[in-house]
């Protein structure tokens, strides 16, 4: 368990900071305590400082996570979030979709968003924005890209995608064997 190196903190900051902005900063100085993020087995955990010393005493090799797996870096040095962090995320997050009661089994069977099932979203939503998925009882279901910005949603054909999917709860089922 070591910290991150500059470029791989910048790589991971720059994706978080497409869903939670400059809300970043909240994530870090926290009034629970200081966390920090630690990279494992090219996992990046959030943790807290005083877990992190409690989990010094560990050997490496035998750890085998510690905290919340935020997301990976691939093989490229690309960096994805898992769907753990969407806990973190969807307190912070600028721009969200509601989608309707309908459409939330296809989400989170791992499909895109679609026009049909878009309950609200956001004002001002860009395309291509990272956007937090909510059920319409605000329960956060995932997260994804905005397809279309939300003056585009409103002109588009019903079987258009607006939400393009990344990450879901129903991650937990479909791949609980490769979850940290």
């Amino acid at each position: 368990m070591r910290p991150l190196t500059e470029e791989e903190t910048r790589v991971m900051f720059e994706k978080i900071a497409k869903y939670i902005g400059e809300n970043l900063q909240l994530l870090v100085d926290r009034p629970d305590g200081t966390y920090c993020f630690r990279l494992h087995n090219d996992r990046v955990y959030y943790v807290s400082e005083k877990m992190l010393k409690l989990a010094a005493n560990i050997a490496g090799d035998k750890l085998v996570s510690l905290g919340t797996c935020f997301g990976k870096f691939t093989k490229t040095h690309k960096f994805r979030l898992h769907v753990t962090a969407l806990d973190y995320l969807a307190p912070y997050a600028k721009y969200k979709v509601w989608i309707k009661p309908g459409a939330e089994q296809s989400f989170l069977y791992g499909n895109h968003v679609l026009k049909s099932g878009l309950g609200r979203i956001t004002e001002n939503t860009a395309q291509y924005q990272g956007v937090v998925v909510y059920s319409m009882a605000d329960v956060p279901l995932g997260f994804g890209v905005a397809a279309k910005s939300t003056q585009d949603c409103r002109k588009v054909d019903p079987m258009a995608i607006v939400v393009f999917h990344q990450a879901d709860i129903g991650e937990y089922i479909r791949h609980e064997e490769t979850l940290t």
